[in-house]
């Protein structure tokens, strides 16, 4: 019998509407929203559901994105749907150890509204990131080393999408001048992201700071269910290693694609994305097309996850 792993996505996928229907047609989903507010002061009905500029500001986008998250997994979890393990990307980690049972909804949604603020104050200007598209891990790696050497500044890998997918970080124009030596080199694509920020940079260090303090008030538990880190694509089972990985992540590399691979190579054989979008959906199938991949985004989509997953 296969093992099946719920997986969260991380920042940009977030969009006006969602979890709109989910608040509306459950009260587990209706209770997280509610909760998020009420811990955040913020008014996240308005944020996730009507039109708004905040939502794509960082600090107020991941609480937004949390909120979407945890309350489809409430709502999941109604309708019978358990996991063996868990994983997000970036941002999507906190939605996997919620899931883990590892942190309370409350505690997570606390901890992500200052992860939010400080990524937002650490580096407010002058930041950039690209995905880098048809180009191998090694090549990108060398790239990046060699433009940040050459130019003083920093630009590196930020995220390992899948195979074919690379995001790159750093100073705007580092960024810039890599990209140039990655289409140069055979890159089918370079792509410019959409942040406010060079996210998972040595230049969120003070970001990272921040969060170590948050989360030393933080009380984890470890119960049967495991999750995945971002940083080292293995299996944590200790609080220590937890909040040092949390930490750490906001200004390393995660690991996505070897994250996912670490799940196959464990029995995983069934991925069930939470949240807003397809986008992890979409890695899967460049990742192992071998895996079941049952996405949730709008309340339609929950019985058929349990239906598909049932059957």
């Amino acid at each position: 019998m296969g093992k099946t792993a719920f997986i969260f996505p991380g920042q940009g996928a977030q969009y006006v509407g969602m979890g709109q229907d989910f608040y509306e047609n459950s009260a587990e989903a209706k209770e997280m929203f509610d909760l998020a507010a009420r811990v955040t002061g913020i008014d996240i009905k308005h944020l996730c559901f009507e039109e708004n500029e905040e939502i794509n500001i960082t600090e107020f986008t991941q609480i937004a994105m949390l909120a979407d998250e945890v309350a489809i997994l409430k709502a999941a979890q109604a309708a019978g749907l358990k996991c063996d393990v868990a994983a997000g990307l970036s941002l999507g980690e906190y939605g996997a150890i919620v899931a883990a049972g590892i942190i309370t909804p409350e505690d997570a949604f606390k901890v992500i509204r200052e992860r939010g603020i400080a990524m937002q104050q650490a580096y407010p200007e002058g930041g950039a990131m690209s995905a880098v598209l048809g180009m191998e891990a090694e090549p990108v790696e060398k790239i990046c080393a060699e433009t940040a050497e050459e130019m003083s500044k920093v630009v590196s890998v930020a995220n390992y999408n899948c195979p074919g997918q690379i995001v790159i970080t750093g100073e705007a124009e580092a960024v810039a001048a890599a990209g140039e030596k990655l289409k140069e080199a055979g890159a089918k694509r370079v792509l410019p992201l959409k942040v406010s920020g060079p996210f998972h940079s040595k230049l969120l260090e003070s970001a990272a700071k921040r969060l170590s303090e948050v989360l030393e008030d933080v009380e984890l538990k470890y119960e049967n269910i495991p999750y995945v880190a971002n940083l080292i694509a293995e299996y944590v089972y200790s609080h220590k290693d937890t909040k040092a990985l949390l930490s750490a992540q906001v200004c390393g590399s995660v690991r996505w694609q070897q994250s996912v691979e670490k799940m196959i190579e464990d029995g995983v054989d069934t991925f069930v994305e939470i949240g807003p979008g397809k986008t992890l959906s979409g890695f899967m199938r460049k990742i192992n097309k071998e895996v079941t991949v049952v996405n949730i985004d709008k309340f339609e989509d929950l019985a058929a996850a349990v239906e598909k997953l049932n059957s």
